[in-house]
């Protein structure tokens, strides 16, 4: 009855987390087993939790660096190191999501975000917008992969995992997926003969060499000095910051500060300095750090709006993740999700089978409801059948997101693909056809992420094992 009332609700139109709230609330009113408050209880308490309070940080973050100006400078340093290259504004588009994806999150933020830039930046140079929109859609989905995560904290607190090893586990695949997708680049620029879009400069490639080095260098000298050469752990952080603001100014860098982000993040949780809840926070000190004292980019007007639609955004979310609290403890109590692992395990018992299937399932929900609301509504039906067949939850949760990010550029409810279609102009029909070339690209890597999963929990076990 439950999720008959809740597809009806569904289909006639109602917001996902109105339906799940909605069903739940007539489902116990119909049966008059519990009292109608315990709709209200089970909200609250959905959203009563420690790990869900770097949602609204994360979304801070993300809309700081991304009205800071920070889109621009990522965009420079991007051309500087791969522009050169033969579909040189294609590669800075994947390299640019790269590096934006260690700041905002989301898909809908770096293509909201960078994709304005990139997309006018590529029609200017003659590249055809079909393109523009299909590279830009593609790279787009690397956002929630290389941490910093929304879905991740989402799917973490949803299945109870530990977000710190789901952000480690992204971070290989981000840079596979975005190695393909470079790949994807050079294939169509070597088809149409495209050239480079800036002539090759030494001066200019030394110098984004130098921000890269200085940017990989940083963590590995402070990690040498504390572990190998003891000295204490926060006079060094602090003494290593202030000699990063110090060849800031003095080399003029464009990004380096900015692609600290995720360093920052990663280095804090995986030494315990802070969980992934307080990196949220800190992540918002650094972004208004940059923003207000080093950049100046930001000021009080443009604060108060960055707060208001943070406001808005998170309300979204945690509405959402507190109508799926209701839902999913309604499924387990009348004992939906116990009969649909039954089905499944009835079905198959093959670990490698059951990922396929869970697969297309994802792909087709990722078409119609937003990640958010998937992930509320997925994680209390497979993860204890995933439990049963020993998939690990890290893994699963990797394959998860990623499958709702390839649902974000399909209609009906793409919600990246209709982003994209307002800001380069082209109709949904339009959008859509450019971006199918680049399935190829992403269904590859979704085959890789599910199938070897030793590849992707290998830097998570070493870190915290």
């Amino acid at each position: 009855m439950l999720k008959i009332i809740f597809l009806l609700l569904l289909g006639g139109g109602i917001p996902v987390a109105m339906a799940m709230a909605g069903s739940a609330l007539l489902y116990i009113w119909w049966t008059g087993t519990l009292p109608s408050y315990v709709v209200i209880h089970r909200m609250i308490s959905g959203i009563d939790s420690f790990p869900l309070l770097a949602v609204p940080f994360f979304i801070l973050a993300g809309n700081l660096m991304n009205n800071a100006g920070i889109t621009n400078r990522i965009y420079n340093y991007a051309l500087a190191l791969v522009g050169w290259m033969k579909g040189g504004l294609g590669h800075v588009n994947v390299l640019g999501s790269v590096i934006f994806a260690g700041m905002s999150g989301t898909a809908i933020a770096d293509a909201a975000g960078l994709g304005t830039i990139e997309i006018k930046a590529m029609t200017d140079h003659g590249y055809s917008k079909e393109f523009a929109v299909g590279v830009t859609a593609a790279s787009a989905t690397l956002g929630p992969i290389i941490p910093p995560s929304l879905p991740f904290v989402i799917y973490g607190m949803m299945a109870n995992v530990s977000v710190g090893s789901l952000f480690l586990a992204g971070i290989l695949p981000g840079v596979f997926m975005a190695f393909l997708m470079m790949l994807t680049v050079a294939y169509f620029a070597h088809k149409n003969g495209w050239g480079a879009d800036i002539k090759f400069e030494w001066p200019r490639v030394i110098k984004a060499l130098i921000e890269t080095g200085a940017v990989i260098g940083w963590p590995v000298v402070l990690w040498l000095l504390i572990v190998k050469g003891g000295l204490p752990a926060q006079l060094t952080v602090f003494a290593g910051l202030v000699a990063l603001f110090i060849a800031d100014k003095l080399f003029k860098f464009q990004a380096a500060l900015p692609i600290m982000t995720p360093v920052l993040l990663i280095g804090g949780m995986t030494t315990g300095i802070f969980t992934p809840t307080e990196g949220a926070i800190a992540a918002c000190l650094w972004a208004m750090v940059l923003g207000f004292a080093w950049y100046r980019t930001l000021n009080f007007k443009s604060f108060v709006k960055v707060c208001l639609d943070t406001v808005e955004t998170t309300s979204t979310v945690l509405f959402i993740v507190a109508a799926a609290s209701i839902f999913g403890w309604m499924l387990t109590a009348t004992g939906v999700t116990a009969a649909i692992s039954e089905w499944v395990l009835g079905f198959t018992q093959n670990p490698y089978m059951f990922l396929l299937l869970a697969n297309l399932l994802m792909l087709f929900v990722g078409c119609f409801l937003e990640p958010t609301a998937a992930i509320t509504i997925l994680v209390p039906i497979l993860i204890p059948i995933c439990q049963k067949l020993g998939i690990d939850l890290v893994h699963f949760g990797l394959v998860m997101v990623l499958n709702l990010m390839i649902g974000l550029l399909h209609p009906p409810m793409g919600m990246v693909l209709f982003v994209l279609a307002r800001v380069a102009k082209l109709s949904v029909e339009r959008t859509t056809v450019a971006i199918l070339p680049w399935l190829l690209p992403l269904l590859g890597s979704l085959a890789v992420i599910t199938y070897f999963p030793k590849l992707i929990l290998w830097l998570p076990n070493m870190v915290f094992n």
